[in-house]
């Protein structure tokens, strides 16, 4: 990850900020996390031997309430990651008006390499190190790109211990038999699905006759085909980490789900049975499908997917960032230009973050909802700010991304200004 991520992602805020009358606090106190955690963490491995392991924690602002983001395990963590995904998480939160600031906290490993075991004393061993840092009232961790709710319930077992307490409520995305919400595992798959409800209405689309090409065929991206296929889209390419397949005529994705499982993987020889069928049908990278001739593009991979070098190539006519970060600046203005509608991540992928916050709102009043509940709610969430949003880009003629960033800051702003900024005291003097 190169060094300068944190400045492209403060990049965003540039085209925003003629369009927000903001106090100067707010400006100042944007520029900067609130804390940076970086830990060290000695881990046993199976064979007897011992390695030490590098975890971080940042907490971007908690003006609005206890900061919120996931744990990521990938051997390109590190804190300059970590301090934007933090970044944008703070954004995400006052764009989908959730009572939470931003945080994001990730260890430096590949967790293929470790045993079941090993993973768990990992685990354990990064809350031993940031439990200080971390509370149901502080800061919530919740899971992220190579973490899941087992891990999850390990890291808030390994709280309790050290707690003496029992407080479902400092982690989210936990299995359900501890407190997790149902809904969760496909939380920030199904918000961006009503987003791109919205999106394809608005655009008068319907879904038969609609192209679709998936980046990342891990929770989200899996869980965004699956619902996308069901609802009756032409899911035409999906891929991984491997490689993935791409068939004219349209994937069977949950026949392609099932390949993933057994063989870990989706590549086209793995995938060659489920598509037999196919009148044509060919592998390609991750990098090959974001240039494919589809309606629709979802990259659900990692940060820096669509760049100043590949921008000018991509085909979508509409764009859904279900990862964070998966554009940078350059390739958004080009995508702009050429006319290509991107709804970003802060709004797009905002169904995780807005159903853990329904997670800690059940684990704080110990009364629990069901799916249909907890889906509904998200679906008037996410209707909520995607209309806003747009009346915002109309409003001022902008992308949805610059309109998205008005409206966070906004609510920043707004939270800031409420505890006393520097106009409020030059006038009492």
């Amino acid at each position: 990850m190169s060094e300068s991520l944190f400045a492209d992602a403060s990049k965003r805020l540039e085209s925003a900020l003629k369009y927000v009358e903001l106090s100067d606090d707010t400006i100042e106190r944007l520029k900067s996390p609130k804390s940076s955690v970086i830990v060290s963490i000695p881990v046993r491995l199976d064979d007897g031997s011992l390695k030490v392991f590098t975890g971080y924690r940042v907490r971007y602002d908690d003006t609005r309430g206890p900061t919120k983001g996931g744990i990521r395990y990938h051997p390109s963590v590190n804190l300059d990651e970590v301090q934007s995904l933090a970044f944008w998480m703070t954004f995400k939160c006052a764009v989908i008006n959730l009572p939470y600031g931003g945080a994001k906290g990730g260890i430096t490993v590949d967790p293929k390499t470790l045993s079941p075991a090993e993973l768990e004393r990992l685990s354990r061993g990064y809350i031993d190190a940031i439990a200080d840092f971390i509370g149901p009232d502080i800061d919530i961790p919740a899971p992220d790109v190579y973490t899941n709710p087992m891990i999850m319930g390990w890291m808030m077992d390994q709280y309790n211990i050290i707690h003496r307490c029992v407080s479902p409520g400092v982690i989210t995305g936990k299995p359900v038999c501890l407190g997790g919400s149902l809904g969760r595992d496909t939380a920030t798959a199904m918000g961006g699905f009503f987003v791109i409800e919205n999106m394809m209405a608005k655009a008068g689309r319907v879904p038969n006759e609609t192209t679709v090409a998936v980046q990342g065929f891990g929770n989200a991206g899996s869980a965004i085909a699956q619902l996308l296929w069901k609802a009756g889209y032409k899911v035409v390419a999906v891929s991984d980490s491997q490689g993935g397949v791409y068939a004219a005529d349209g994937l069977d994705i949950p026949a392609v789900r099932q390949v993933k499982a057994s063989k870990k993987n989706i590549s086209a020889d793995h995938c060659q049975s489920i598509i037999a069928h196919a009148e044509s049908y060919q592998s390609l990278t991750n990098g090959e499908l974001l240039t494919l001739p589809v309606d629709l593009l979802i990259p659900s991979a990692l940060e820096n997917q669509m760049t100043i070098h590949n921008a000018e190539q991509i085909q979508a006519k509409y764009i859904v960032e279900l990862a964070n970060g998966p554009t940078t600046s350059e390739a958004d203005e080009i995508l702009q230009k050429r006319g290509i509608q991107v709804m970003p991540d802060i709004l797009a992928n905002a169904g995780g973050v807005t159903v853990s916050y329904f997670e800690w709102v059940q684990n704080r009043s110990g009364f629990y909802w069901t799916a249909e509940e907890v889906n509904q709610r998200l679906k008037e969430k996410m209707a909520a700010e995607t209309e806003a949003i747009c009346h915002i880009a109309e409003k001022y003629a902008v992308s949805m991304r610059t309109a998205s960033y008005i409206h966070g800051l906004t609510r920043l702003n707004e939270a800031i200004s409420a505890k006393g900024t520097h106009d409020y005291y030059r006038q009492k003097n």
